[in-house]
């Protein structure tokens, strides 16, 4: 299986796992509560269980063990201090500036192979620092990471491409006239493990935008795509 990656959705900057974790835990909390009052929490004596309120909602939770090791071939930058290869993944865990972002960390996406594509911040990063140098830098670092789950993006703007722009009369078009839309198309071939966000950001600049070529090629399943398979890109 491919490596592990972090694709930051504002800046597309991939940030690859030295090696894929050994273990996942994905913990679901479903969006319920205790019925609470001004003087507490909503009890009584003939009660077997708190009464509870359906706020609707939940909380994904995505919890993985990274190893980074400086003695271990691929690793870049190259570094005695293990710290340089893991701080791009405790930035992840940084509040951004802006108005537009509100002061929230980078909404990043996991991608693992065909079978992990999640949306979501990283909420929590702890690191247990290992084998140290003369000078006092660690060589090896046990990296814990804890991802919260969000939507999927519905649309946004990426350097190359305005969707809420180009979307709607693509589809129209196609849906109109399909035989004369593809004369016209350019055809991508499918390689490898493939999957249709890669073939997105590679075509588009915007991984989001999977969705449309999805539509174009009446593709039910995007994680199953046939290798060698021609794809139209609108």
């Amino acid at each position: 299986m491919e490596r592990a990656a972090f694709l930051i959705e504002d800046t597309n900057q991939r940030l690859e796992c030295l090696l894929n974790p050994e273990s996942l835990v994905v913990r679901r909390v479903a969006g319920v509560r205790s019925r609470a009052s001004l003087g507490g929490k909503l009890t009584g004596a003939r009660l077997a269980e708190d009464p509870l309120l359906y706020t609707g909602g939940g909380r994904t939770e995505l919890e993985l063990d990274l190893l980074f090791d400086v003695n271990l071939a691929g690793s870049t930058p190259a570094s005695e201090d293990v710290r340089a290869l893991t701080a791009p993944l405790w930035n992840l865990a940084e509040n951004a500036a802006g108005v537009e972002s509100r002061d929230r960390p980078p909404l990043v996406r996991l991608v693992w192979g065909k079978s992990w594509n999640s949306p979501g911040i990283v909420a929590a990063v702890a690191e247990r620092l290992e084998d140290f140098s003369a000078s006092g830098a660690p060589q090896r670092s046990w990296l814990r990471m804890r991802l919260l789950r969000v939507n999927e993006p519905s649309a946004r703007v990426s350097p190359t491409v305005d969707p809420t722009a180009s979307l709607a009369p693509t589809l129209e078009a196609w849906r109109s006239d399909p035989e004369a839309a593809a004369g016209n198309t350019p055809v991508h071939e499918v390689s490898g493990d493939e999957r249709l966000d890669e073939v997105a950001y590679q075509h588009y600049g915007d991984p989001a935008l999977w969705r449309l070529i999805a539509e174009i090629n009446d593709i039910a399943d995007p994680t199953d795509l046939a290798p060698g398979s021609p794809l139209l890109i609108p």
